[in-house]
């Protein structure tokens, strides 16, 4: 990955992902990859790749190479989860193995893109098969330990995991964690949990999302309005974005 650096595309990178001081990015260090770069590694890579190895990736200074052990994740997550292997008990331990490893290091997916290609189709889709770390109780408590961290990427994980869980028909965890993280005073968690809203309205039911919005669009930030109602018919979200929000 080191052979494929790109300077130029470096520079861009770095100043998209707002990695300059106080911004929610500062310090993070790119290659200057594109994602599609970065899943050609996979694919030479993902299947042979020990787990056991992830750790160095996953710990590494270049945001591309991090990237690249959450997708290595991805791909061994997925293998153990086709319909197939869903009941069967070496697949639900080697599924039980990558979430635990991937929450060991989820602070090392320390922006929105590391989040958001990696945390549905692991964490996510984990909520919605059978493990034996816990019941659904117990899946309850991780993802609240997640939303009530203090780091926002944690943060981030707890609501935009619903995208896998809300595509396979499953409303609850979108509208949980969202109703937490209702007042959260990040930009990045209002766009996160407005988006959740609108793919749980998309795939599960839009009269669900207005249930929410009845109920909340009076106090949500006008940023997660705006993303929540996107996909709605015209008339509706002029009626939405008429109610009086916070932000």
């Amino acid at each position: 990955m080191e052979s494929l650096r790109n300077d130029a595309q470096r520079h861009i990178l770095m100043g998209f992902f707002k990695t300059g001081p106080g911004e929610y990015g500062e310090g993070d260090e790119f290659l200057g990859l594109k994602v599609p770069q970065t899943r050609e590694v996979v694919k030479l890579v993902g299947k042979d790749f020990p787990l056991s190895e992830i750790p160095e990736l996953l710990m590494c200074r270049w945001h591309e190479v991090r990237l690249c052990g959450l997708l290595i994740l991805v791909a061994k997550f997925e293998e153990l989860a086709t319909k197939r292997l869903q009941n069967n008990q070496e697949a639900i331990r080697g599924r039980d193995e990558i979430l635990t490893l991937y929450l060991q290091y989820a602070e090392q997916a320390n922006n929105w893109d590391l989040v958001d290609l990696s945390v549905h189709k692991i964490l996510g889709h984990w909520l919605l098969l059978p493990s034996d770390l816990g019941d659904k109780d117990y899946k309850i408590k991780v993802l609240d330990s997640l939303a009530q961290n203090p780091c926002l990427w944690k943060q981030r994980m707890s609501i935009v995991c619903s995208w896998k869980t809300s595509q396979m028909g499953d409303p609850t965890w979108c509208l949980r964690y969202a109703e937490i993280h209702l007042h959260h005073p990040h930009d990045l968690m209002h766009k996160a949990v407005g988006w959740m809203l609108r793919e749980m309205g998309k795939r599960v039911s839009e009269d669900l999302l207005c249930n929410f919005l009845r109920q909340h669009a009076h106090e949500m930030p006008r940023t997660m309005l705006r993303y929540a109602i996107e996909k709605l018919p015209d008339p509706e979200r002029q009626y939405w974005m008429g109610i009086k929000s916070p932000i």
